[in-house]
């Protein structure tokens, strides 16, 4: 079994064994940033109630940062972006990027090659799945689908 298939794998099972609880959420999280070799990785799912990213699983991230990003507007930092615009945003080194996409603090996580996904689910955004490393890094178009993939998967395991 490849990488694809083994992280597509561990989703189905994990998502179809009940609903997308904390640890299952933490569990996909991890899978993800195993297949792709990162190190850090963070969950947003959007809230319906409130139009805010929130934070439901996280790895490798601050403690400090961690409350930064437990809510995310759409449209601000690589997440908020990734959810307004329906598609990945990346960047290969997150401590020198100069595009707007990179809030301060995310610099304080000491990735640097980091990506965002919208988690979306019949055209509509559910969340973000992002993954970083600690070094400069471009994700390969192989690499975003199957983030985009994972991303969908868990949108579908979402209750609403």
């Amino acid at each position: 079994m490849n990488d694809r298939e083994a992280l597509l794998h561990h989703l189905e099972t994990t998502l179809g064994a009940g609903p997308a609880d904390a640890a299952r959420l933490d569990s996909v999280l991890e899978q993800a940033i195993a297949c792709l070799g990162c190190t850090l990785g963070t969950l947003h799912v959007l809230s319906p109630q409130s139009g805010l990213l929130e934070l439901r699983a996280h790895r490798g991230i601050p403690e400090k940062i961690v409350e930064v990003v437990r809510t995310v507007p759409i449209g601000k930092g690589m997440a908020g972006i990734a959810a307004e615009r329906r598609e990945p945003v990346q960047v290969c080194n997150l401590q020198t990027d100069t595009s707007g996409a990179v809030r301060p603090a995310a610099r304080q996580t000491g990735s640097q090659g980091s990506i965002a996904v919208p988690m979306l689910r019949d055209g509509a955004v559910r969340g973000v799945l992002g993954v970083g490393k600690h070094v400069p890094y471009d994700f390969t178009a192989a690499e975003q689908t199957l983030l985009l993939e994972a991303a969908a998967a868990i949108a579908r395991a979402l209750p609403f």
